[in-house]
């Protein structure tokens, strides 16, 4: 029978448990340094973002020469120098926390070496005005600064590497949305789908934490404002389905196209990602310059301020906005710059809801508000296939607690029509750098020689008695040292080739490339001495 807790006793173990507290506080002191990044961040990404405007706004055509040329810079310096800050950086931060990640391949994943990196390279495709945005990578970076708090706990503790990468990928949610709330069932939703119950206390404060630092620097004001949600009725039903459905069709199409292109298709455009990635990114950074000069800048960028405008009712955006919207983010997380989806899927979804509104409603519909919170709650759930996460988000982003059964509704069936169309996309793609790395890491396996026509053709000219005098030689060899034909090519003549990652050089050519013990990176083998 179990009894009920002694509260004394348990009181006089937590005040003297000293070095739990000390682990405690570590960890909320790394908390807060997460967030402190992230604002950081955000204040980086924001300025380089503004930068570009007033380029283009004083050179408009410059873009085309601009944007191609820095965004060729990026990816290079990403794949010669930091490979595992190419993305959005929520892949990364799942597969580190896979299982079959040891400690020494984490680290092409989440370290402080990489969050810095990422900091910089994603403020520099702010810069370039790519159709990307900071909240992916917000994850990757408040992850590497916790993942730092390990080497002050006390071996043992219950705050495992597992656990301190959850709370920073969950911090960096809270403190990117400034929405405390969708960090915590991020972290349960998509990081770890069940919390130990032994930390469950201090993720969640770590999560609180770094949310009240964002919050402390921006104010308790909501990411998009608030909105007016008028009486639902019946008449709201199928506007609001077609959004829904329309939102789904395209996240599914959407994590499809994207998964594939990143893992390579048997195509043109991925032969010549593969060959010639750099030239390959300067001609989608030009691609996404192009569609941004067609719509008057409205697809540079996250998009978050034309969100702003369709909720106030004074966008004036193209009807074909979410497919340029659409293609420019697609092209630019294909090119292989550090920048993440969130942000440019929910400008897609609001742009779906905005076109719905006006098609079916009217211009000057009062429903318009709440079909653009659906959109960005449908479309966000169908591309990342987490509807918990997507409608809180949105939720706390507008303010719209009165409309949560609705958004919970749009982000559930959105979600479950893209499955019918693509795998989760964060998780095929953390599985992809997951075998990038094992594959790096493997030993290379002896590759057998392959026979050629000529060798096949001396074979059938043998005479009958040349098989039984190669038997008769090796019996008569000593045991382990077996006679060979003169015409035996050497052991290491068919030396194994390494075949290219997958990820198209994500961890090749760099620092954190897993170095074997007899390989010296960057040297050339030695030349043979010569005879005597």
């Amino acid at each position: 029978m179990n009894k009920e807790p002694d509260f004394f006793k348990h009181l006089h173990d937590e005040l003297h448990d000293g070095r739990a507290w000390l682990d405690r506080s570590i960890v909320v002191g790394y908390a807060v340094l997460a967030g402190l990044f992230v604002v950081a961040f955000t204040y980086l990404s924001e300025s380089a973002f503004e930068w570009f405007l007033h380029l283009n706004k004083a050179y408009p055509w410059w873009v085309l020469l601009w944007t191609p040329a820095l965004t060729a810079f990026i990816v290079w310096a990403t794949r010669r120098f930091f490979p595992g800050a190419s993305g959005s950086g929520i892949p990364q931060v799942m597969a580190a926390i896979d299982p079959q990640v040891d400690s020494a391949a984490r680290r092409h994943f989440v370290s402080f070496r990489l969050t810095v990196a990422k900091m910089g390279l994603g403020a520099m495709t702010m810069l370039a005005g790519l159709s990307a945005g900071r909240e992916g990578p917000s994850v990757q970076v408040a992850a590497g600064v916790m993942h730092g708090a390990r080497h002050w706990l006390r071996p043992g503790s219950a705050m495992n590497d597992h656990a301190l990468l959850v709370a920073g990928g969950a911090a960096g949610i809270a403190a990117a949305f400034n929405a405390p709330l969708a960090g915590v069932v991020f972290a349960i939703e998509e990081l770890s789908k069940r919390m130990d119950s032994r930390n469950n206390t201090v993720i969640i404060s770590a999560i609180v934490v770094a949310g009240l630092v964002s919050i402390s620097f921006f104010g308790n004001l909501t990411y998009f404002g608030s909105i007016a949600v008028p009486r639902l009725s019946w008449a709201a039903f199928w506007p609001g389905l077609v959004v829904v459905v329309v939102c789904g069709l395209l996240g599914g199409l959407f994590a499809r196209l994207l998964a594939a292109s990143i893992e390579g298709l048997p195509d043109r455009f991925s032969r010549w990602r593969h060959n010639k990635p750099i030239r390959f990114a300067a001609a989608a950074g030009l691609l996404v310059a192009v569609i941004g000069v067609v719509t008057g800048g409205a697809t540079f960028g996250a998009g978050a301020e034309e969100v702003r405008h369709m909720l106030a009712g004074e966008s004036d955006v193209s009807r074909l906005y979410f497919l340029l919207k659409f293609v420019a983010t697609w092209v630019t997380s294909w090119s292989g710059v550090p920048g993440g989806i969130f942000a440019p899927s929910l400008s897609i979804g609001a742009g779906v809801g905005h076109d719905v509104a006006q098609i079916l409603s009217g211009p000057n519909s009062a429903l318009a508000p709440s079909l653009i919170a659906l959109g960005m709650a449908a479309y966000l759930a169908a591309a990342t296939q987490a509807p918990l996460t997507s409608f809180i988000i949105v939720m706390e982003m507008i303010n719209g607690r009165s409309m949560v059964l609705s958004l919970m509704a749009a982000a559930m069936l959105a979600s479950l029509i893209a499955r019918l169309i693509s795998r989760p996309l964060y998780h095929t793609l953390s599985h992809l750098m997951i075998g990038a790395v094992v594959k790096a890491s493997a030993p290379p396996e002896r590759a057998e020689p392959e026979p050629t026509p000529a060798s096949e053709a001396e074979a059938e000219e043998k005479p009958a008695g040349a098989e039984n005098a190669a038997k008769v030689r090796e019996a008569a060899a000593p045991s382990g040292d077996v006679a060979k034909p003169a015409d035996a090519a050497p052991e290491n003549a068919m030396a194994p080739k390494r075949e290219a990652s997958p990820q198209a050089g994500l961890f090749e050519a760099s620092e954190d490339a897993p170095v074997k013990p007899d390989d010296k990176p960057g040297q050339p083998p030695a030349p043979d001495k010569p005879a005597g």
